[in-house]
This record gives structure tokens, sequence and C-alpha cells, in this order.
């Protein structure tokens, strides 16, 4: 059974850092482009950045540019998002998303499968 687990999340305060997991089975791990998406309360959730099945390429939202980096190790079968910089609009549920043989876009359709989120919560 294909899973995602996402892990990390947590309030933290204004210029602090957070790392968060993805954790994948039941699936070829490698052969997939993983995502991570956020929504923020009464907004639509919107791309923040994925990562390719052999981790040479990479691509992040104009918002996070800078703050945030991406990472996989296949060996683990988890991804890496880590946070730094945080600001009170980052705070979101962040969602970790696989694409089969996807292309490195931010947009959901382009996703096949879905964790279930993890709260990320920036204040002071």
């Amino acid at each position: 059974q294909l899973q995602l687990v996402e892990s990390g999340g947590g309030l933290v305060q204004p210029g602090g850092s957070l790392r968060l997991s993805c954790a994948a089975s039941g699936f070829t791990f490698r052969y997939y482009v993983i995502g991570w998406f956020r929504q923020a309360p009464g907004k639509e959730r919107e791309g923040v950045s994925c990562i390719s099945g052999s981790a040479g390429s990479t691509n992040f939202a104009d918002s996070v540019k800078g703050r945030f980096t991406i990472s996989r190790d296949n060996a683990k079968n988890t991804v890496y998002l880590q946070m730094n910089s945080l600001k009170p609009e980052d705070t979101a549920v962040y969602y970790c998303a696989a694409a089969h043989f996807g292309s490195l876009v931010l947009d959901e359709s382009s996703y096949d499968y879905w964790g279930q989120g993890t709260q990320v919560t920036v204040s002071s």
C-alpha cells in the first residue's frame, strides 16, 4: 500500500527553522518526483518545492527561494524540506505528494499520491 507520512511540523518563532520529513513506502521511490505543498487557513493549496527522483533537479516557489531547501535520501525513502528564516505567512498545513516520472512542476494536479499533512505555525 502506497503511503506518504509527513513529520517535523510544530510551532516556531519568526526567523526560526524547521525540517519537515516525508517518509514513503509501498512504491519504487526513486521513480517519483516528490513535491511539498501547503495550505493556509482560508487559502488554496500552493506548491512550495519539488525534487526529481535522482535529486539532481529542484524547483521552488518564489515565496520560499533562498529560505527553503529540499533534499532526498532514496536509501531511506525520505524527502526533507529544510525551512529557514520562517515568517508568519509560512504558517500552513504542509503536504508532501508523489508524481510517477513526473515533471518538476508545482501544480497539484500533476501529483498522484498525497500525505495527510503536518501543521507548521510561525508565531511569536
